[in-house]
């Protein structure tokens, strides 16, 4: 358990944590001497079960408020010290409202220097305090009255903290990056780099590469200590030294992570629910100068509330902090405000979405995300998004955003009935959602079919738009994809058919068929080109160009050239002749010159089509020559060769096999 003291300058909170655990916690020579806490302290007492309680002890003169801030980030527990003689004072008041802005609701609020004053005297300071803690989470608390001069009320103290200890519900490791806030940085002569902080996330071991966010520096982890002992692991909950490679005192400090790469997002925009307090004078008005304090850090900001309103004092609403440098964020992290001069506490909140956007959205809409979001648990929050967005929900960012493992976010998927679409971009919609649009895209492909029979298809940008707009294009073309690959459609480019679907299977199409393919099958090997044949057959070569490409989608006629359009008959014996030269030539090559004298055609149309057989993947270049890749009747159907020349070269192939046959014997 994590313990921070709070309260005001000189009311004893480095005295009792000396006396709780024997160490003094003020260990700067500007400390000794001038008798003040000026940074955070550290301690540690180890109890009979095992368990360990660590102390943070804050300083609590208000020139030092930045300093207490980072070292109430991640605490389990707060002791509320106020002195009798002196009762409560405004450290008091805003070391109490920071830790109520922070969310901490165990505590203990604790009268020292009883031993200066009449009884009456603790008794009144007890009341000032319980009064005090009225409206805050700390509400009700045990308030105890102790002296470390006397050690009077000590063990009780103890007692109730040991206690407290036990009761604690360890934070969740499993499933999540580890992320460590840094409140120190320094150098061991013989071990380097060292930062200390308290774990947020997850959990480390000597050796894990890591992170220093934001500044993005690689660094490894070379050891681990806890209480000034080596350690196999630390985790959530703990506080821990890091002996680190990698970074040195220029690239690592105060404010920085250290966390898995996979979470390493910097931002500088947050989407939040902010809380003015209500002893502010004034309301928080729109683009107001602030000071964040998330975690360890200290940042200048503004904050954009929407519609450019305020946020009146004792109200909370959410807005957004445009901050003037990357910091690292997750959902869920508390934050403090304070005003541009850094002298005083205006509010705080938590953070929703740390990765939000310049551009504004739909109020409706996103007020439906940030509430999604403010759901309080990932389970719950991605349950709001799938509601609250058509477009489903972006995964990588969704982990990122709650900072989850890939094992936990997929049995939180499937536990959600979650259906994941896309594979670099994963999108989430809710499987009814997917189901209904798996019934529908077949369907709206099968009424464009009736309405337009002569289009090859229809576009599938077309149908997303009419049927998923807000859905991000991956994820529909992946479950357009998978329609295809179960054959209740069919992909040709960027248009989506049913199988099957004729684009000239109409009575018009079919005479034009009649007139066309007697003419292409006149043209033998070497074909007429679009305008050559429109004129032959005297049609509009416009309209015979529309007919050719649409007929080339049922595969009866296929387009080898940009001009020329080839019976898929014609195009087999082309390919088969082909095969007959590479039989018969060395090596089972052959050349363009050999393909052209072979087919009787000329050496441009030769090359031409041996290219488009090239990208059929039946034959393959190699230098100059060429060779079968395929077995070309697979793709084309089965036809013989063109012409004397390659039968020729065949029959003498096959000849000088027989002779080797014939030698050999």
């Amino acid at each position: 358990m994590i313990v921070a003291t709070a309260g005001h300058i000189d009311h004893g909170k480095t005295l009792l944590v000396k006396t709780l655990t024997g160490v003094d916690t003020d260990r700067l020579p500007e400390e000794k001497a001038r008798g003040i806490s000026i940074d955070l302290g550290f301690a540690y007492w180890p109890l009979e079960s095992g368990a360990l309680i660590g102390f943070v002890d804050v300083p609590g003169h208000e020139r030092f408020i930045r300093n207490m801030l980072a070292g109430v980030c991640g605490i389990d527990f707060a002791l509320l010290v106020v002195a009798a003689d002196d009762g409560v004072m405004p450290q008091t008041v805003e070391h109490l409202h920071i830790l109520d802005l922070l969310g901490i609701s165990r505590g203990i609020a604790v009268i020292t220097k009883t031993d200066r004053v009449a009884p009456e005297q603790v008794a009144k300071a007890a009341s000032e305090v319980t009064a005090l803690l009225a409206p805050t989470q700390l509400a009700g608390v045990p308030v105890l009255a102790v002296s470390a001069v006397t050690s009077a009320g000590i063990a009780e103290l103890k007692q109730r903290l040991a206690a407290a200890a036990e009761a604690l519900i360890a934070r969740k490791v499993e499933g999540q990056h580890f992320r460590l806030a840094i409140d120190r940085a320094f150098t061991i002569a013989g071990s380097g780099t060292v930062v200390t902080g308290t774990v947020f996330n997850g959990s480390v071991a000597p050796g894990d590469k890591l992170v220093v966010s934001p500044k993005g520096t690689p660094v490894r982890v070379r050891g681990i200590q806890i209480r000034g002992l080596a350690a196999e692991h630390a985790q959530a909950g703990q506080r821990c030294a890091l002996n680190l490679t990698g970074a040195d005192l220029e690239t690592v400090a105060r404010g920085d992570w250290v966390l898995a790469e996979a979470i390493h997002a910097p931002t500088q925009r947050v989407d939040a629910r902010v809380s003015v307090l209500a002893a502010e004078a004034h309301a928080l008005e729109h683009w107001t100068p602030v000071h964040v304090h998330l975690a360890t850090a200290d940042v200048t900001a503004r904050i954009a509330i929407p519609r450019g309103s305020a946020i009146a004092p004792g109200a909370s609403t959410s807005a957004q902090l445009v901050l003037e440098k990357p910091v690292g964020a997750l959902n869920g992290d508390r934050f403090i405000l304070r005003d541009q001069s850094a002298r005083r506490t205006l509010g705080g909140g938590v953070v929703l979405d740390p990765f939000a956007g310049a551009t504004r959205r739909a109020a409706a809409a996103r007020n439906a995300e940030l509430a999604a979001l403010e759901c309080g648990s990932p389970e719950a929050a991605l349950a709001g998004l799938l509601k609250a967005r058509g477009q489903g929900v972006d995964l990588a960012r969704f982990e990122r955003t709650f900072n989850l493992q890939p094992e936990r976010a997929m049995r939180l998927y499937s536990a959600a009935g979650v259906a994941v679409l896309g594979k670099e971009n994963r999108i989430g919609v809710a499987q009814a959602q997917r189901d209904t649009l798996r019934e529908r895209v077949p369907a709206a492909v099968r009424d464009f079919h009736r309405a337009q029979p002569q289009a090859v298809g229809v576009e599938t940008e077309v149908l997303r738009a009419q049927l998923a707009p807000q859905l991000p294009v991956e994820a529909f073309q992946l479950l357009v994809r998978e329609l295809a690959d179960e054959r209740r459609l069919e992909i040709g480019g960027a248009v989506v058919r049913l199988p099957g679907h004729d684009a000239t299977s109409n009575p018009e199409d079919e005479k034009l068929w009649q007139t066309v393919l007697p003419a292409l099958q006149a043209g033998g090997l070497a074909l007429p080109t679009l305008p050559e044949l429109a004129l032959k057959l005297k049609l509009n070569e416009a309209k015979l160009k529309d007919f050719l490409h649409r007929k080339s989608r049922s595969g009866e006629v296929i387009r080898v050239t940009a001009e020329r359009f080839y019976p898929r008959a014609t195009l087999a014996t082309l390919a088969a002749t082909a095969q007959a030269l590479a039989q018969a030539g060395a090596n089972g090559t052959f050349t363009a010159a050999q393909y052209r004298d072979a087919t009787g055609i000329g050496r441009s149309l030769a090359i031409e089509i041996l290219e488009h057989l090239d990208t059929l993947a039946i034959t393959q270049r190699v230098g100059d020559a060429r060779k079968m890749r395929k077995d070309f009747a697979a793709i084309l159907g089965p036809a013989a060769p063109a012409g004397a020349p390659a039968k020729a070269l065949a029959a003498k192939d096959a000849k000088e096999k027989q002779n080797q046959e014939f030698r050999r014997r």
